[in-house]
């Protein structure tokens, strides 16, 4: 007779080096997908164009994820989880690595849009994958640990990319970035177990995205990804001339590292506390974003400013978890391959409301003035507090393991 030895207990611990290797992976695709917004002028003398042109590789790394993710997510759903992870983990690393070494512009907008095409893969499945991980009950705080690499790269990846671009060279960075893909790639390969792929009943396709939508729940929650995104967006995308502005132009950088600091201490309190009380944090951090940036509307006090940075990154330090997880609790309610499938649907229309708040911020800039990208901002925070309050039935509602 054989007796086994492992102890019960484990059961209940989570993954800790399985899900760090799943953030590294959200942190190199999230970086990339920004870092040459701090190296454009060095790009767009490289490659022969201006910077506005050059700033169109970061349009079409969105694009290239907005386009493809749901489809792709819908051709792979048969496909082990682990592969499929590492398959589009590889593709993103060719990808990134022709970008470092691109002569040319139109060799630099198909890398860039490849890239964009592999991480959107990687992203549907992160999720979904770190949620398959979790032991039951701790879902959220396993998505919560996987997406730490959120607010790492924008508060520490982009500033040490732009640095390393300015002193070395913009290729170096991203070849930087290569190497750490590289290094991920063995992490995921030797530290982190297979899971299950989504099921569905026999010989029944995967759900489409319409049908997903019609799930009670799931649309509501894609608002919210929308006008959360969108808001946060349209402020982070031009805080540099708001913070001109109230006279803290040289202070933009600690004021961004603040506002990283502060999204990280968001995650740690999101993850301990998201699986018990999902719906309060949605509505704490909608609430934060739009006290934030109505304070950056209505005043250029300096001292307001640095206490508002400090509120916007709380709010949006714990975005991307909450998202996640009410998009993935409306999905199991129909099933695991409706969850994924949501799952799909948040990473497109999170890019699109990535690439939009660009656009919109830069003519509510160009037309009106800076302040005007703040009401903005505080306007779509609203929206996505009274979606939140409204939908309380189905949206960002409490599962059997959640205090009412």
């Amino acid at each position: 007779m054989t007796i086994s030895t492992a102890s019960p207990t484990r059961r209940d611990v989570l993954p800790w080096s399985a899900l760090l290797a799943l953030g590294t992976a959200v942190f190199i695709t999230s970086l990339t997908e920004t870092l040459p917004a701090g190296v454009l002028p060095q790009m767009s003398s490289a490659v022969g164009v201006s910077s506005g042109a050059a700033g169109q590789s970061v349009t079409l790394y969105a694009t290239g994820t907005a386009l493809t993710v749901i489809p792709l997510a819908a051709a792979t759903a048969g496909v082990r989880r682990k592969p499929l992870l590492l398959g589009a983990m590889t593709v993103f690393l060719v990808a990134n690595t022709l970008t470092a070494t691109a002569s040319g512009y139109a060799v630099l907008l198909v890398s860039r849009f490849l890239a964009g095409v592999a991480a959107g893969l990687a992203w549907a499945i992160l999720a979904g994958y770190a949620r398959r991980l979790a032991p039951p009950g701790q879902e959220g705080r396993a998505i919560a640990i996987a997406m730490t690499g959120i607010p790492l790269a924008l508060s520490l990846g982009v500033p040490a990319g732009t640095l390393i671009g300015q002193q070395i060279g913009w290729r170096v960075s991203f070849a930087a970035v290569s190497v750490i893909t590289l290094a991920v790639l063995g992490w995921i390969t030797f530290g982190v177990p297979p899971v299950s792929r989504p099921t569905t009943p026999a010989r029944q396709p995967m759900p489409t995205a319409r049908q997903t939508l019609r799930v009670p729940g799931v649309t509501a929650t894609m608002v919210v990804v929308v006008t959360f995104v969108l808001g946060h967006t349209v402020v982070y995308a031009y805080i540099g001339p708001y913070l001109r502005q109230a006279g803290l132009g040289t202070a933009t950088d600690a004021i961004l590292l603040a506002f990283g600091i502060a999204c990280l201490v968001s995650i740690w309190y999101t993850g301990r506390h998201i699986d018990r009380h999902l719906r309060g944090l949605a509505l704490t951090a909608a609430s934060l974003l739009t006290v934030a940036t109505a304070t950056f509307a209505v005043t250029t006090a300096q001292a307001a400013v640095w206490v508002a940075a400090l509120a916007w990154g709380l709010g949006w330090g714990a975005a991307p978890t909450l998202l996640q997880t009410a998009a993935g609790h409306a999905g199991l309610r129909s099933g695991p391959a409706v969850a994924d499938t949501a799952q799909a649907i948040l990473v497109t229309l999170w890019n699109t409301a990535m690439a939009l708040g660009g656009i919109i911020g830069g003519l509510l800039l160009q037309r009106v003035d800076v302040t005007a990208n703040a009401v903005a901002a505080a306007g779509l925070g609203v929206l996505s507090l009274a979606v939140i309050t409204l939908t309380r039935k189905h949206a960002f509602a409490p599962t059997d393991r959640e205090t009412p």
